[in-house]
């Protein structure tokens, strides 16, 4: 889900971009006067556990693999323009510190995962537990809200990167970014997300929300500090199993290296190489190289990467209750 550097021609990265500058300030804006000071706490640890969630590689057969991404549950319980500023700071994280997801296609990803994500979820899961709903009516929306979600999310993608052959040929009809069309980009991702993804994602969007919602829903009105405990230590369990993700080989589909489409298509699209290592990452593939073991590096990557994300949002904070 994680469009790379390259992937994308400058002038889709920067329409992308484009769109996703009012986004920002909007939720930005609305962020500053809907969310409760004592709410900044949750904010916080809701976007590092996006970012955590987002290291759990799962593998697929045919040797792709992909991961839940969490914009559902930060939008159902928090709101979604919450879930913008979340997504969007975890997303940032991961490109600006372990090289996951580009730079110039940071719009684009965030567009996608920040934006059609959590909206989408937020308002069908709006729709389907209107009034009064029980528990398993509860359940069954937040299950159908991920779902579509997670799905929406995907075509966004699919048809990013399947227009690209499309506006972006060297005179010799070879794509200069993404080489693969519609024809074969919405089937591929279709097939993964209708398929598993999307319901690993419809699963844990209703398992999280349901769990906060039964047990801690004062933590959306007051400061709760048992309740919030709680899922600290829960996204500290998370930190520490995060080397699981690592025993899903191969590589997502749509997000391979310019050697890997070297060898699948026999060259290597001119403008993704000019643009591949555009920004090296301090980390890159979540690496430590002090510890020359990747379990640790993968650790400790998912330490710093909640820790840097926690920092921006408390401060953030900061700044919008103080304004």
């Amino acid at each position: 889900m994680h469009i790379p550097e390259g992937y994308l021609s400058p002038k889709t990265c920067g329409i992308l971009y484009a769109a996703m500058a009012p986004i920002w300030y909007l939720a930005a804006r609305k962020v500053q006067k809907t969310l409760h000071a004592k709410q900044i706490p949750l904010l916080a640890l809701s976007a590092a556990f996006t970012f955590v969630i987002m290291m759990f590689n799962i593998p697929i057969p045919g040797g792709s693999t992909g991961h839940m991404v969490g914009g559902v549950i930060v939008a159902c319980v928090l709101g979604p323009w919450a879930a913008v500023i979340s997504i969007s700071t975890a997303l940032v994280i991961q490109a600006l510190l372990f090289g996951d997801g580009g730079i110039t296609t940071l719009g684009a990803n965030c567009f996608n995962l920040a934006f059609i994500m959590p909206f989408t979820g937020y308002y069908i899961y709006q729709l389907v537990s209107a009034g009064s709903p029980g528990y398993r009516r509860r359940w069954v929306a937040l299950f159908i809200a991920g779902y579509v979600a997670m799905n929406m999310a995907a075509v966004a993608v699919a048809v990013e990167l399947g227009i690209q052959p499309l506006i972006a040929s060297s005179p010799d009809g070879r794509p200069l970014y993404a080489p693969y069309p519609l024809s074969v980009t919405m089937p591929a991702m279709a097939l993964s997300h209708l398929l598993f993804f999307g319901f690993i994602e419809a699963v844990g969007t209703a398992m999280v929300v349901s769990y906060i919602f039964k047990t801690n829903e004062a933590l959306l009105h007051k400061e709760e500090t048992g309740a919030l405990r709680r899922l600290w230590i829960g996204l500290a369990i998370l930190i520490v199993l995060t080397p699981v993700g690592l025993l899903a080989k191969g590589t997502a589909w749509g997000e391979w290296a310019t050697e890997e489409l070297k060898a699948i298509f026999g060259y290597a699209p001119e403008g993704m190489r000019s643009l591949e290592g555009l920004w090296i990452s301090l980390l890159p593939d979540y690496n430590i190289p002090v510890f020359n073991n990747p379990l640790l590096g993968y650790i400790f990557s998912a330490a710093i990467g909640s820790s840097v994300i926690m920092v921006i949002i408390y401060l953030a904070g900061k700044i919008w209750k103080r304004g």
